[in-house]
């Protein structure tokens, strides 16, 4: 029970020492992600389409 309390304690203590990011901060960060998930499911897309053609013209 001791190791838990410790524990427990040694996380609050860290939590404090965290630099939360701000709401716009995650925000940002959140479109960045979300428009490099777009850019490279388009270019994955665009290759698959590709190479589906290119096998079928030699089969």
């Amino acid at each position: 029970m001791n190791k838990l309390i410790k524990f427990i304690k040694e996380s609050y203590a860290e939590l404090k020492k965290v630099i939360w990011p701000t709401r716009e901060e995650v925000a940002s960060s959140t479109k960045v992600v979300i428009i490099s998930v777009l850019i490279i499911a388009i270019v994955l897309g665009l290759i698959d389409i590709a190479l589906y053609r290119i096998f079928n013209l030699l089969l």
